[in-house]
């Protein structure tokens, strides 16, 4: 038996080949155990507790931290081996491009959910939470982009001369693509500053309309005579923005006017009829109600009042009460309104 153990293949003998697969299997029963009874408790706490992010590093240990420490263990029992020198290159290099891409995985999984898991926390409306899709999206090229430079230096290449070449040449894609990296930075301001969202109606300039889509490039916009306009983020991060889904009331302001035969004390008597009137009506803050002057055909009255809602619908309803109870106070009390007349005076000689 010593003597079969003691036999050579490949410049070792099976004794040591049996040791190393002895420790392969050990350390994955290990391994196993330590998920069955370690991580299986620590997931079963973490799904008990209010906070969110210890379920994301539970799942990433679990996904992607153990299988990195079964590799290394094994690496280093491999190496109990006597390997050849390109054995032992080839050996190098796989073991790093594993890593490489388990620790890019699993710092982009926890990224990704630890930044939907922070957004479900502030309960961020499911359009905020598409808009991730594109900044996740240049997060993990960019992750990966470093990963793979890491990999290129730890094998032995040079990355300075590859850095200086994606400098010169990231330079001349800059150049040629200055607008499309423009919208891509207006895209974050955008995400971050959250000047709108998805749903809000806003004006821009001379167009206006509902926002349907926030892109990497383009915001989709709605516009209310039904056409769709595709406004580019860069414009869209430079211009003054009306945003209407942000409005906590809406101010009315508005004229009436009567005639000038009506008597002086009923001119009196109109501003708290006015008042009256809005102050009985739902949903409603009063400011103000004068005599603001005479007219060339009627005396005017100047009115303003607060509508407590954003919605437009509810805003002209309750304009539309009031003006309705305005006017049958006006015929119940006998007052005209005015309208745009002419009055001839003929002197006779």
């Amino acid at each position: 038996m010593e003597k079969i153990l003691n036999t050579i293949y490949w410049g070792n003998s099976l004794e040591k080949y049996f040791l190393v697969l002895g420790g392969m299997i050990l350390a994955w029963v290990f391994l196993r155990l330590i998920k069955h009874l370690a991580v299986k408790k620590l997931t079963r706490w973490a799904s008990k507790t209010a906070n969110q992010f210890d379920d994301v590093i539970v799942n990433a240990v679990d996904r992607f931290a153990l299988p990195i420490v079964y590799l290394m263990v094994n690496y280093s029992l491999i190496h109990i081996l006597t390997l050849s020198t390109k054995a032992e290159r080839v050996l190098s290099v796989a073991v790093s491009l594993i890593t490489m891409i388990f620790i890019v995985n699993m710092i982009n999984y926890a990224i990704h959910y630890g930044v939907r898991t922070y957004m479900e926390m502030k309960a961020e409306p499911s359009g905020r939470m598409k808009q991730l899709t594109g900044i996740l999206t240049v997060i993990k090229v960019i992750i990966w982009f470093l990963g793979i430079l890491l990999l290129a230096s730890n094998i032995g290449y040079d990355i300075t001369t590859i850095i200086a070449g994606l400098g010169v040449g990231g330079i001349a894609i800059a150049l040629a693509a200055q607008n499309i990296l423009g919208d891509l930075f207006s895209y974050f301001v955008i995400f971050f500053d959250k000047p709108f969202e998805v749903g809000d109606f806003v004006v821009v300039g001379n167009e206006q309309g509902a926002i349907e889509k926030i892109g990497v490039k383009t915001v989709h916009v709605r516009s209310i005579s039904g056409e769709q306009l595709i406004m580019p983020n860069s414009e869209l991060v430079k211009a003054t923005i009306k945003n209407f889904k942000r409005l906590e009331k809406r101010r009315k302001l508005f004229l009436i006017g009567v005639t000038y035969s009506t008597d002086p004390i009923v001119l009196a008597e109109i501003p708290n009829i006015i008042k009256d009137i809005i102050s009985k009506t739902a949903d409603t803050e009063l400011i103000r109600c004068h005599l603001s002057g005479f007219a060339d055909s009627s005396i005017n009255y100047e009115v303003v009042y607060f509508v407590l809602s954003d919605d437009f619908i509810k805003y002209m309803d309750t304009h539309q009460q009031i003006c309705l109870s305005i006017a049958s106070s006006f015929k119940e009390k006998k007052i005209e309104f005015a309208f745009p007349s002419q009055t001839i005076y003929i002197k006779s000689t």
